[in-house]
């Protein structure tokens, strides 16, 4: 049976170095958080049982997707129920058409593997390779689920700390983009 749990686990055994640097990362920054481990969740159906743990918390996604010379790198978070449009996107960002960025860059750029990307993973990312694209309907949100750079914990944080901490705290900013409203 899955539990929602307040802050970090009480033990380190058995958990990922990236994981515990995420906890320790949010604890820094005085950032509270609800955590609900489970087994790896590699797809949104997967994660159905978790997100109604974490609500209210927004369910999302996060695509690590990268332009076609494979030069430009972003992290789009957006609303689960939402497809993603590479025109669409493409088209608010003034790029190239994107597609899903290649794993080898995922774990070099944000320490993470697919199954388990989130905005999280910027923390990893010193040399601001990756740019944040979030859901102008997220960001209307109190709080989202993410990944702390696992796909067996997932944690509910306010969206006000993820803009007003967080991302500060890895010098990283976003820029926030409108997708259609009908659903998948």
């Amino acid at each position: 049976m899955l539990t929602l749990e307040k802050g970090r686990p009480a033990s380190t055994d058995g958990r990922q170095e990236k994981e515990i640097a995420v906890y320790d990362f949010l604890d820094k920054l005085s950032v509270s958080y609800e955590r609900v481990d489970h087994e790896p969740a590699f797809t949104m159906e997967a994660c159905e049982e978790i997100d109604a743990l974490l609500s209210p918390a927004a369910h999302c996604k996060n695509l690590f997707l990268c332009n076609a010379q494979k030069t430009d790198f972003y992290l789009l978070m957006i609303r689960a129920d939402k497809k993603f449009r590479t025109k669409e996107i493409s088209s608010q960002i003034g790029s190239s058409r994107l597609s899903f960025g290649p794993e080898e860059y995922l774990l070099e750029f944000l320490n993470i593997t697919p199954g388990a990307v989130s905005v999280m993973g910027l923390m990893n990312d010193k040399a601001h390779r990756v740019r944040l694209l979030i859901d102008r309907d997220l960001l209307a949100q109190d709080a989202v689920g993410v990944h702390p750079c696992v796909n067996t914990a997932s944690l509910r944080i306010s969206v006000s700390d993820l803009t007003e901490k967080f991302l500060p705290a890895v010098d990283h900013g976003f820029l926030p983009v409108v997708l259609t409203a009908d659903t998948i």
